[in-house]
């Protein structure tokens, strides 16, 4: 029996609407309609030609209801940017690396959430109680993806195509989700998982999560959690220049536009000179990118635990996959720049964990 909410999600992911669908599968529009609300069901060869369509294997449709990510729930990066369907789309993904979640957690024992919600106080006080409460005092945070993990966030990667989607996170059942784009650079990776915790911590799903306000709000969280104001404040002189900047940014392995807002938030650069720095930073190449910056992209270790205990025990990812009822391939987007060991195997090891370590168990 084919349950009418996979094929929506099948087809959101792979952003078609159901005309589209409709010229590829060479099923009527109004079958798929009907297919879509549960007015009636499609014959196993025609959902066999939705499956090709959509690229899905055929036993994703015949699975149970889906507990979809919520949509008024999630806090969207640039959303005024982005087309509806492509967030759709990315949310459908979202869904779909829960559905992996839910698998992983059945097998394995993960760090229970310990994400505080702090009710609305100021980014900068929320940012230093979330510190205090994770044991980190002052100094620079460790492995941005390592430390949500520790505490109970599941993080996972946005596929490839939907680059102009920044992150996003989103509660579920109680449990925290971060999704990052891993198309940009380190630093900027490290920035979007420290902004993403802020949605969390001050923007449950009881409270607005998304507009300017909110965006700001998470952003000048991730701002005092990378960088507390004691730290800044103590390694930057007043009215650095744009070297000084550059060579500091290493130190809390933040790129350089960020340390000059915050150097500017704390009163080290008048607004002068902070536009000036910004502009050279520019000039320089900083906007979009970050020159002689960070090696490489902050990884998951539950991941690269998880993975690695599966292939010792015989377990391909080419198994889970099917067990979850996608393709390899969309597996692999899931995972796509968060392991450090390919899924396959092979490669590199895992970086060191944070303070707090991680316990998987079979």
């Amino acid at each position: 029996m084919v349950t009418p909410s996979r094929i929506t999600l099948a087809r959101k992911r792979r952003g078609m609407t159901l005309a589209e669908l409709s010229d590829l599968a060479g099923v009527s529009l109004q079958s798929l309609s009907n297919y879509e609300t549960g007015r009636t069901a499609p014959r196993r060869t025609t959902t066999a030609r939705i499956a090709e369509a959509l690229d899905f294997p055929l036993s994703f449709f015949e699975g149970p209801e889906l507990d979809e990510l919520p949509a008024d729930g999630i806090s969207w990066r640039a959303r005024s940017k982005t087309s509806a369907r492509t967030l759709d789309a990315a949310r459908s993904a979202g869904t779909l690396a829960a559905l992996l979640y839910d698998w992983i957690d059945e097998r394995f024992r993960l760090p229970a959430p310990d994400v505080p919600s702090l009710g609305k106080p100021d980014p900068e006080t929320a940012a230093g109680m979330v510190r205090a409460r994770w044991d980190l005092g002052v100094a620079p945070a460790p492995n941005m993806v390592h430390l949500l993990e520790a505490h109970g966030v599941r993080v996972f990667s946005l596929a490839p195509e939907y680059a102009d989607v920044d992150a996003f996170a989103v509660w579920r059942n109680g449990t925290p989700f971060v999704f990052l784009n891993t198309m940009k650079s380190a630093e900027r990776g490290r920035f979007d998982a420290a902004h993403e915790l802020g949605h969390l911590v001050m923007h449950g799903s009881d409270r607005e999560c998304s507009g300017p306000g909110a965006e700001r709000q998470a952003n000048d969280f991730a701002s005092a959690f990378l960088m507390p104001a004691s730290s800044v404040l103590g390694h930057m002189p007043s009215g650095a220049h744009v070297d000084q900047i550059i060579q500091a940014k290493s130190i809390w392995k933040v790129s350089a536009m960020a340390l000059t807002y915050r150097m500017h938030d704390l009163g080290l650069l008048t607004d002068w000179q902070y536009r000036s720095a910004c502009t050279e930073l520019s000039n320089r190449g900083y906007r979009k990118d970050e020159p002689h910056g960070m090696k490489k992209r902050e990884a998951s270790q539950v991941l690269t635990k998880v993975f690695q205990g599966l292939r010792a025990k015989g377990v391909r990812p080419g198994a889970v996959a099917a067990e979850i009822g996608v393709t390899g391939d969309e597996l692999n987007k899931m995972l796509f720049g968060l392991t450090l060991t390919t899924v396959e195997g092979g490669g590199e090891q895992a970086e060191s964990a944070p303070r707090r370590a991680l316990s998987l168990v079979h």
